[in-house]
């Protein structure tokens, strides 16, 4: 479980304990029905990482929403999180954590194209011998948090668990020229097991 709920989940287990003590029965299952939504929603289960050094993987748990061309070269690959997904961000590619920028935003839905634009988000930007990649965690209608645990410096390792997006938000990843994109809208993805993109061996 992410460190990130216990300050929600403490309380909401005192509250029902305390609920069930004075008898108020109903009040203590609301309670209890809360902290275990709250432990389903920030549940952190180990995953699989390829080992394959020119495969990328997906950043978040959820659905490809966007896989579209930029006008810098990159591929624009967005992935839509509901409130059932897993909300832990992985890296991508093993690096350097070169940038981290935090801009304040709107709260649309993070399933609309817009959201990319307008939302509250964390920019990161991870670089290595092979590539410099850009990912961006972004708030939802109902995430009002956006939280990131590395910091410019850091070194991560592929499929490293760099931080979370409370409730439903969006995840948009830029693969860079000389990577083949290995889904397509509509795709359900797995943070740090499933493979987005493909280095060719040609790529430097």
């Amino acid at each position: 479980m992410a460190k990130d709920a216990y300050p929600l989940l403490i309380p909401l287990s005192v509250i029902a304990v305390l609920m069930f003590a004075f008898n108020y029965r109903f009040l203590g299952m609301l309670f209890l029905g809360l902290v275990c939504l709250v432990g389903y929603f920030f549940r952190d289960p180990d995953r699989k990482i390829t080992a394959d050094p020119l495969a990328i993987v997906s950043p978040a748990d959820g659905k490809i929403v966007r896989v579209n061309p930029e006008a810098d070269g990159t591929i624009r690959i967005s992935i839509f999180l509901s409130v059932f997904n897993v909300h832990i961000n992985r890296a991508p590619v093993e690096g350097v954590i070169e940038k981290v920028t935090y801009l304040p935003g709107r709260f649309k839905a993070a399933f609309r194209d817009d959201a990319s634009a307008e939302n509250e988000k964390n920019i990161l930007v991870i670089t290595n011998p092979r590539c410099r990649i850009q990912f961006n965690q972004i708030a939802g209608i109902l995430a009002r948090r956006v939280v990131c645990w590395k910091h410019e410096g850091d070194s991560v390792a592929k499929g490293e668990r760099v931080g979370l997006i409370k409730f439903g938000s969006r995840v948009d990843v830029f693969l860079p020229a000389g990577v083949e994109p290995l889904v397509t809208l509509g795709s359900a993805v797995e943070g740090g097991s499933s493979i987005i993109g493909r280095f060719s061996h040609a790529s430097k």
